[in-house]
């Protein structure tokens, strides 16, 4: 990535950035046949204006993917706009509006893409509470902290949508829940009808999720979503860590998938581990003296959650229509007149 003139200090940093990269094990994406997406929590996008290194950090681990999902994203964007410099003419952004009540943090959600790999094919959307009727009015009787936001990708000759939510956080486990809960029967109701642009979904984002064996995480796949087996576990390299937090013992973070297409993804998944270590903090801000709280402000408190996602399927819908048309004709032959099968 053409990072311009930096500094010697913003250089030395950047190498220690790259190993940290290299650890995560990210393949290259091959044009037409594979993609690495990624979501990310980016501490307070935008809330207050990051230091030149800290622009050129994210940038570079933004860079190692074709498609990402940014919460925590916040009403200014200019660190955003300062990113997308470094990253280069091909990359492009769509995002939403932002909640500017006290539970919607100004925040906004962004799908960050490079065009050379993935198309916005024209839907975006923030998703909307179910409305009830009372007299004249629809008015809704719930909602979501922040939207949840909906666009429709293409890469190679796979068609999907891209959903992703921040999810509520505070002391009330039974009201996240009961959002996660809300977020799920959206998805339920919206892909089964036969309008929905397409039943191919990728969801991403910070659920707010400690664990995946809790209530809130069979809240939100309540609906059939599911974790792609890279990451039932997450790896930074060959290192198991227990989460996407800074302390990597949370799961807040996730990828998850309608599985419409079991083998589209490879066995390549992960986090970025950027952090590794409070000695890694002084490699990447020298003389700073920063703790962990003041650096998860200038890089975040979240590790991105990646995979790579074959784009190539064609071959697989071809067998799919042998099959179905296979078992249609053979249906009258394996049934009796009572309809048992033989």
């Amino acid at each position: 990535m053409p990072h311009g003139k930096v500094s010697a200090e913003i250089a030395a940093g950047l190498l220690v950035l790259k190993d940290s990269i290299k650890e995560a094990e990210i393949p290259s994406s091959k044009l037409d046949e594979t993609i690495n997406i990624a979501t990310w929590n980016i501490r307070e996008f935008g809330r207050k204006s990051r230091i030149e290194a800290s622009i050129h950090y994210i940038a570079e681990i933004l860079g190692q993917f074709d498609l990402i999902a940014i919460v925590e994203l916040r009403n200014n964007l200019e660190d955003l706009g300062k990113v997308m410099t470094y990253l280069g003419d091909s990359w492009r952004v769509v995002y939403s509006d932002w909640s500017d009540d006290r539970g919607g943090n100004d925040e906004r959600t962004a799908f960050l893409y490079d065009r050379r790999a993935v198309t916005h094919t024209g839907l975006a959307a923030e998703v909307e509470a179910q409305r009830v009727k009372e007299g004249d009015e629809w008015v809704t009787k719930e909602s979501y902290w922040r939207a949840p936001y909906l666009c429709s990708f293409r890469a190679g000759n796979f068609d999907f949508l891209a959903l992703a939510l921040h999810a509520r956080w505070g002391d009330s486990t039974a009201a996240r829940r009961d959002e996660l809960q809300r977020f799920s029967n959206w998805i339920k109701r919206r892909f089964e009808s036969k309008y929905v642009e397409d039943h191919d979904l990728i969801v991403f984002g910070d659920f707010n999720t400690p664990t995946i064996k809790d209530e809130l995480f069979a809240a939100l796949v309540d609906c059939g979503l599911q974790i792609p087996k890279p990451l039932v576990q997450l790896k930074a390299g060959k290192r198991n860590i227990g989460g996407s937090n800074l302390k990597g013992n949370a799961r807040y973070d996730q990828i998850l998938h309608l599985p419409t297409v079991p083998e589209n993804f490879t066995n390549a998944g992960g986090v970025v581990d950027f952090f590794v270590d409070e000695a890694n903090i002084a490699k990447l801000y020298p003389g700073k003296n920063y703790t962990l709280q003041q650096f998860s402000y200038q890089m975040s408190d979240h590790f991105p959650v990646w995979i790579q996602i074959k784009t190539d399927i064609e071959g697989f819908r071809l067998n799919q229509i042998i099959r179905a048309k296979s078992k249609q004709s053979f249906a009258p032959l394996l049934k009796t007149s009572k309809g048992n099968v033989r």
